[in-house]
């Protein structure tokens, strides 16, 4: 079992009591928040992708979707997901519970601009039903990643409350002027 191969991989670092394992389907971005108790945007949700024979993934933040033109920018191609099949032999783990850790040789991690808003975050580990809290710096290490990319799109929905939240409390940074762009049509440097 995959979450089994991720327990194993996290026991070596004295980590895998920090594991948590729900009796709910944690397999999508909302079952995983609702498990967890937590906003969607901090689910860090791994997406398996395929460059030629070569697989990768891409971990970005719950409330973002892949944007066609920054990924066909970044690697050369248009974006192609790995079938259920393929994720599980490739990869290591089954669709819902795919991670960065404990993934089989030839994988390529990246890490998405969208999760550096947060201090935590919370990638699957390996199950349908599972979860760890790490922060950026924790996520950076575990995974092993090759580098940071910007191939994500912000969601509407989730850029206008950023957006209040901004204003409310009158913080700027990079990730509210994106929003702010992304709201209004415009494109925005970042």
């Amino acid at each position: 079992m995959a979450i089994e191969k991720v327990k194993r991989y996290f026991n070596q670092y004295g980590m895998e009591e920090r594991i948590q394992e729900f009796a709910v389907s944690s397999a999508t971005v909302e079952l995983a928040a609702k498990a967890l108790d937590c906003e969607p945007c901090r689910i860090a949700k791994t997406l398996s992708f395929k460059i030629g024979e070569e697989p990768i993934l891409i971990v970005a933040a719950g409330d973002v979707k892949i944007d066609n033109a920054k990924y066909k920018a970044r690697f050369g191609t248009k974006p192609k997901m790995l079938t259920p099949q393929e994720a599980e032999e490739w990869i290591g783990h089954a669709i819902g519970g795919i991670c960065p850790f404990a993934v089989n040789d030839g994988v390529t991690v990246y890490l998405d601009e969208s999760l550096k808003r947060f201090q935590t975050v919370f990638p699957a580990c390996g199950s349908s039903n599972s979860a760890i809290e790490l922060t950026i710096e924790e996520l950076e290490r575990y995974s092993a990643f090759a580098g940071w990319v910007d191939v994500a799109k912000w969601q509407a929905c989730e850029n206008r409350i950023r957006i209040a939240e901004h204003m409310r409390t009158g913080m700027t940074d990079v990730w509210a002027e994106k929003a702010k762009g992304d709201q209004s049509g415009r494109e925005v440097e970042g």
